[in-house]
């Protein structure tokens, strides 16, 4: 175990310090997992998380043939045109991800709303890194808003038994859809805060862009609607694990087909898989390897057997440290293996003490889904959002992820904090 954390550490620092070879660093990493058996051969398959490379690679394609079509641009002109500067722009465009994320995927999200922001940013020739930057942030806070809208928010779903309304009024309280959404007015605010130079009046666009073809739109659309009706189905349906990556990469496919079949060129279809970005893909492999290297070893369970000590028999005192410790583990590790952990580690602390696990299942949710927004490499959201920009020629430092991702992380966070131990814990 001790190997394993000082391999997991020491990657998170060279990742950090050098961000331009984070890739890398990962891969690397994640190799000497496997060569040194902390990560066996027959665990490897189970580590990667096929789903999120799938649906990252099949957006990715699909939102190069919307770039294509001009209706980013379309869409620019008509957000120009309702918000009166830059700094509503911004605002705006992060409330509009937050809405679309609490019904799909983050990842899924950052690609359909990021091109959008380019465009715009394109037009008022302005910097698009914190544009994107807040989409990411944004898009991972409402992933706990509705049982739909992220798998941390399935897995406790499926814990509780809960429905699709049960997110919105439990046992007869507000419940974790208000908590969300409050924590989402205040992060509104942070972005108005951090954009409030950004004075400067939008200019008249002119006429709106002409979009050359609809059918990538309604795909992409037709990607988003797919997305919330598998959320839906059943588990006695038994849909294979990767059916929200397959749904991208189908959809992908068939327009790259209809592009061939309409240009064609070989271009209609090189074009669109030159834009799934190679890099950002391979990096998110480092970490799903890390993460499974470090959960064989026994590391994940051993930090949930370490939270239950220090509880010490004190309902408050145990709901503060799952939510501040799920923040600080979810800034570095993924959260799904960390939640899966946690789960039935809660289930057990109730118990011990008597308690409702209510409030302690729901501090889990919101400190796992939030806390990826620490960091750049803490979310699948952020880890896309970065690589758009990069491939834009844009270089994301730490300082800039930093000073909008944690002030936006505390102002959701604690609001959220207050009201469900109000609501649950009291």
């Amino acid at each position: 175990m001790t190997n394993a954390i000082i391999l997991f550490a020491a990657t998170y620092v060279l990742m950090l310090t050098f961000s331009k070879y984070r890739p890398w660093f990962a891969l690397g990493s994640g190799l000497i997992f496997i060569l040194t058996g902390m990560l066996p051969m027959n665990e490897i398959m189970g580590a990667l998380d096929f789903n999120v490379l799938l649906m990252i690679g099949g957006t990715m394609g699909l939102v190069q043939l919307f770039i294509d079509s001009r209706m980013p641009e379309r869409m620019a002109d008509m957000i120009m045109r309702k918000v009166p500067n830059v700094q509503w722009a911004a605002v705006s465009l992060s409330l509009f991800s937050g809405i679309i994320s609490a019904f799909v995927d983050n990842v899924a999200t950052v690609l359909m709303v990021a091109p959008v922001a380019l465009e715009i940013c394109k037009k008022l020739r302005t910097n698009p890194v914190p544009f994107i930057i807040s989409i990411a942030v944004s898009s991972n806070l409402q992933g706990a808003a509705t049982l739909v809208g992220d798998t941390t928010a399935i897995m406790l779903g499926s814990a509780l038994d809960m429905s699709f309304l049960d997110f919105f009024f439990y046992d007869g309280k507000p419940g974790m859809f208000f908590a969300v959404e409050l924590g989402a007015v205040l992060s509104a605010l942070i972005v108005w805060f951090i954009f409030r130079k950004e004075k400067g009046a939008i200019p008249d666009s002119g006429e709106l862009t002409e979009v050359e073809d609809l059918v990538p739109t309604v795909l992409l659309f037709g990607a988003i609607g797919l997305l919330i009706v598998a959320s839906f189905v059943p588990e006695s349906w038994n849909l294979p694990a990767e059916t929200n990556g397959i749904i991208c990469c189908t959809l992908m496919l068939v327009g790259l087909v209809y592009n061939y079949l309409d240009k064609r060129t070989a271009e209609a279809v090189t074009g669109p898989l030159k834009a799934i970005d190679l890099e950002t893909l391979g990096l998110l492999t480092g970490l799903f390897l890390m993460i499974g290297g470090i959960s064989h070893e026994g590391v994940i369970d051993a930090v949930a057997q370490l939270l239950a000590k220090l509880g010490a028999g004190n309902v408050f005192l145990m709901y503060t440290i799952i939510v501040w410790a799920s923040v600080l583990i979810s800034a570095f590790i993924d959260n799904i293996p960390y939640v899966a952990t946690m789960i039935p580690v809660i289930g057990g602390i109730a118990m011990e003490m008597g308690c409702d696990p209510t409030v302690l299942y729901f501090g889990l949710l919101s400190g796992a889904t939030l806390g990826g927004n620490c960091t750049p490499i803490g979310a699948s959201a952020n880890i896309t959002g970065i690589g758009i920009l990069r491939r834009e020629g844009h270089e994301v430092t730490n300082g800039d992820f930093f000073k909008i991702g944690i002030p936006f992380t505390l102002a959701a966070i604690v609001p959220a904090y207050i009201l469900l131990w109000v609501l649950f814990g009291v």
